[in-house]
């Protein structure tokens, strides 16, 4: 689809553009990737913005990457609900914004909802490697929690959300206990088409994103891997993947779900979302489409987190 579509006609039109595009995704993951961006970017630059306001780029840390946005809605009310996001980019790119403010529209669509949300980025392999950017992530979280209330946001009602990559180190940042974080200060967290086991499968097209992130040496994978540490945390956990994903990653977040069902002996929250794929799971969010959002939003209801 490269012609723009008109914003009343946004969710039926984006869903059968999606469904065209996914059983073809896998053969060409980058072009499909490219393709859903540009068919969504107009969508996302013609929409409403002017119900939250945005502070850019407050410092966490020390490093140039060390940085988060906080999208407040104009009529928050003290102690909302905080969301804090972490993109993706098979562990050697992305930006907090995403391109063409893909993740941005993420956290706008939250504001709607009466959230204040966070935005945040994080060092990239190979100049960090495990488990630098889930140190990163706890560093963003110590800080959310100590500053999100002079914004509005409620420190104990806060989740963290990742997609891609960034669920992997939110991931990490629950359940690994060997890092020790174990998800504090959270009150439930959702992994998007996470990588949820380190791999360097022939069938895995960023194979060579994990090994600049995870290492050279396959012994250590099981014990860096999230998957490994399923049973090491009782943080509600919302496990969501597209119909159409990057290899494998379907497969490891219904075995992360039943690990979790095994473990607390009832099973976890997930979501196949119809139609999408790895790309436009979050791209579509704020565009008149809303499935996702709303179960998010339920689920984060559910566990006393909104």
């Amino acid at each position: 689809m490269t012609h723009p579509i008109p914003l009343q006609d946004a969710p039926d039109a984006l869903r059968e553009a999606m469904a065209d595009i996914g059983p073809r995704w896998h053969h060409d993951i980058a072009a499909a990737s490219l393709l859903v961006r540009n068919t969504y970017a107009p969508l996302h630059a013609g929409m409403d913005k002017g119900h939250a306001r945005v502070l850019r780029d407050l410092r966490y840390g020390e490093h140039e990457r060390h940085r988060l946005d906080v999208f407040v809605p104009n009529d928050v009310a003290p102690g909302a609900p905080v969301v804090v996001f972490v993109h993706g980019g098979a562990f050697i790119r992305g930006e907090k914004t995403g391109p063409d403010g893909l993740y941005d529209n993420v956290l706008y669509w939250f504001a709607r909802q009466g959230f204040v949300g966070v935005n945040l980025t994080y060092r990239l392999a190979p100049e960090a490697v495990f488990p630098g950017a889930t140190q990163d992530i706890a560093a963003a979280i110590d800080w959310v929690h100590a500053h999100i209330a002079e914004h509005g946001g409620d420190p104990a009602r806060m989740s963290l959300i990742g997609h891609s990559a960034g669920g992997t180190h939110v991931a990490s940042y629950v359940f690994d206990p060997l890092l020790g974080y174990l998800g504090r200060h959270l009150a439930a967290t959702v992994l998007i088409s996470a990588r949820l086991r380190a791999d360097r499968s022939p069938e895995n097209p960023n194979a060579h994103g994990v090994a600049a992130y995870f290492g050279e040496d396959f012994a250590v994978y099981d014990r860096r891997s999230p998957m490994t540490h399923a049973a090491c945390s009782d943080l509600p956990t919302f496990i969501v993947a597209a119909e159409f994903e990057n290899p494998l990653l379907d497969v490891y977040a219904l075995e992360f779900a039943h690990r979790l069902a095994v473990a607390r002996r009832r099973a976890p929250r997930f979501l196949m979302l119809p139609r999408h794929n790895h790309t436009s799971i979050m791209a579509h969010m704020n565009t008149g489409e809303d499935l996702l959002g709303r179960h998010i939003v339920d689920f984060l209801q559910e566990a006393g987190a909104a």
